[in-house]
């Protein structure tokens, strides 16, 4: 494949996918982040921080329209960024992946980093909505997040690589060993500092529609870039068939 054949499907294929899940989070979280937001006007109402005037509301208004008409672009943007990052390792591993064609791996693939980059970190930080968490503790929680990212994204790599060199009445060692470096960090790793004060209905509710917008993302992207280099790869039918 050419290589601006490869970045042009990439691109368009992490473009798709971030529209899907902008317009999946536009739809489904908007609400919720509406539901938790005004219980944060509250709770600045109830503590003086800010007054419940016409002035609070038309720049509240006002930012929140803003807000909500960029959610679409934003999820095109990411998806640009994470299409490009799921396009470069689909192309560097393609040949390793278990799958009876090219759409299949791809799609095994996107689920892999959906487990190992998102739902596996998301377990130890769950998402929580904008009423949930002091601003003194930001930059600690993005530290928290994103260290356990690294971690279950190189131990991935690792045992997958051992996984492909055991024989195949051994494999499961290498699951068992990415099983228990995870245990492991799920142990060590510090919990969330904050304390849950909203409504543990609103907070699961949240945390539901969350995980469907960007696990949206993962099975678009993955079925995507697929249909793409099966059609514009003439080696992938070949090789694969």
């Amino acid at each position: 494949m050419k290589t601006i054949v490869f970045i042009l499907i990439v691109l368009i294929s992490g473009g798709l996918a971030g529209l899907v899940h902008g317009t999946i989070n536009f739809a489904i979280v908007e609400p919720y982040l509406d539901q938790a937001i005004g219980l944060e006007n509250e709770s600045l109402f109830a503590s003086g921080e800010a007054e419940d005037t016409l002035e609070f509301w038309a720049e509240y208004e006002s930012y929140r329209i803003w807000q909500k008409s960029g959610q679409v672009l934003a999820g095109v943007i990411l998806g640009l960024a994470m299409g490009s990052l799921f396009g470069i390792v689909f192309a560097l591993s393609r040949n390793s992946l278990p799958g009876k064609n090219i759409v299949t791996k791809a799609i095994f693939l996107s689920g892999l980093m959906w487990f190992t980059l998102y739902l596996i970190p998301f377990l130890k930080y769950p998402a929580n909505p904008p009423t949930v968490g002091e601003a003194d503790t930001v930059v600690l929680r993005m530290i928290l997040y994103v260290s356990f990212i690294i971690i279950s994204g190189i131990g991935v790599i690792v045992f997958y690589k051992l996984l492909t060199k055991l024989n195949k009445n051994k494999k499961y060692f290498a699951l068992i060993g990415y099983a228990g470096l995870m245990t492991i960090a799920f142990i060590i790793m510090p919990d969330n500092p904050d304390e849950i004060t909203a409504p543990m209905n609103l907070v699961n509710e949240f945390r539901f529609v969350s995980v469907l917008g960007v696990s949206s993302f993962w099975g678009s992207v993955g079925i995507i870039l697929g249909l793409f280099w099966k059609k514009f790869d003439k080696t992938s039918n070949l090789e694969y068939s």
